[in-house]
């Protein structure tokens, strides 16, 4: 049976990320979607997950602007946290905000966790946050992320339940289309929202011992309406779909989508419900 752990509305705080130098948000990065505001509730729940030890070596997978990576290392202070993504501006912003915060036993690489060659049995704990559903091949993945740790490594994931049980996923895909949603059958958020379809792929990696607790926490997009609008045209779906659209048909999803917003508008920000696992494992 799966654990529970939830945070509800009277626990929800204005998610800001953390605090950037002056200066620091150049055009090249303005157009980021902030997931640290996003997911400011989960990764406090992920943080405690992964419970990093003094002398962790470290691996986040999917690192992107280096949150959790950066937490990870100022846990370990006597180890080090490797960051590893395939996005280069991603990576460009988690560098300069390591640069201008540390901690100092932080490194970033631009790879491909399911091909890169990690040395063999280096780090005691791997760790994503909402990273590690895009793979191609996930055994082949995570079968390449287990030779990178050494036997009796800890691997800890946050990873989205099924569409159907994220509020933030349907309400805005439905505002803004009538087209239903491709299932989850290939690379993508919710490629891993079946326990046991990620149990057997684990298993066929070299991994054991694997358990889901069940993550309820509200997702947030912004101050105000306003502020959730812009955030919003960031995601990667929201830019496809509006793509897709003449000028006339687009301008209609726009106010949809802002009414939608709107109708999430709290006193303390836009938010919408969400479901996600949890999912640990050791390597065997």
């Amino acid at each position: 049976m799966s654990d529970h752990v939830s945070r509800g509305s009277s626990d929800r705080m204005r998610p800001d990320s953390e605090p950037a130098a002056g200066g620091e948000r150049g055009a090249a990065q303005a157009d980021l979607f902030d997931y640290d505001a996003e997911l400011r509730a989960h990764n406090e729940l992920f943080r405690a997950a992964a419970d990093v030890g003094s002398r962790d070596r470290v691996l986040d997978i999917g690192c992107g602007t280096g949150q959790s990576t950066r937490q990870a290392a100022r846990a370990a202070v006597a180890g080090s946290a490797v960051g590893v993504d395939v996005s280069a501006r991603m990576l460009e912003r988690a560098r300069r905000l390591t640069d201008d915060q540390g901690p100092p036993n932080v490194t970033y690489q631009r790879a491909d966790a399911q091909a890169h060659r990690f040395p063999a049995a280096c780090f005691d704990l791997c760790i994503s946050r909402f990273g590690a559903m895009f793979f191609t091949d996930p055994v082949a993945a995570f079968t390449n992320i287990g030779r990178a740790l050494r036997p009796g490594a800890r691997l800890v994931l946050l990873v989205w339940q099924d569409r159907d049980r994220n509020e933030w996923a349907r309400a805005i895909r439905e505002s803004l289309t009538a087209a239903p949603a491709a299932p989850a059958c290939g690379p993508g958020p919710f490629s891993l929202a079946d326990p046991a379809v990620t149990e057997d792929v684990l298993a066929a990696a070299g991994f054991a011992e694997v358990g889901f607790t069940d993550v309820h926490a509200p997702v947030y997009y912004g101050p105000d309406g306003a502020g959730a609008y812009d955030a919003v045209l960031r995601l990667w779906e929201v830019e496809d779909l509006l793509a897709g659209l003449d000028a006339a048909a687009a301008e209609q999803a726009r106010a949809r989508l802002r009414a939608t917003l709107a109708a999430h508008d709290t006193d303390d920000g836009v938010y919408f419900d969400s479901r996600a696992w949890i999912v640990t494992a050791r390597r065997r």
